[in-house]
């Protein structure tokens, strides 16, 4: 299993259990697809999307169970990062992480798996 990550507001993950899936956030449904990290990839994400942000959630998620709706694009930097082109079932999900905010803007990173 390989596993990449979503952070998101905790609300939004709150309202996407109810539902069932996840259909992405403002930023996901302007681009056309889900923004997904990989562990390498999170901290960076974090810092450069959502420095101050409080109420986060790092959603880990079993690539195997996205099928061919999963995309690995070039992006910041020349880097690839998984992009969904569909909803994220919530069934997917493997674990759910509280990224806790520090009084500087940054957040705790858990470690993570890939």
């Amino acid at each position: 299993m390989s596993t990449i990550y979503k952070i998101c507001p905790a609300s939004a993950w709150r309202e996407a259990e109810r539902q069932g899936a996840f259909r992405g956030s403002a930023d996901d449904k302007r681009d056309g697809f889900i923004h997904f990290s990989t562990a390498s990839q999170v901290a960076g994400t974090v810092a450069k999307h959502f420095a101050g942000q409080t109420g986060l959630f790092l959603i880990a998620v079993d690539t195997e169970a996205l099928g061919p709706d999963l995309k690995w694009e070039r992006s910041r930097g020349g880097e690839l990062f998984p992009h969904l082109y569909g909803e994220l079932d919530t069934g997917a999900v493997t674990e759910i992480f509280d990224l806790r905010a520090r009084s500087d803007g940054s957040h705790d990173i858990p470690e993570l798996a890939s």
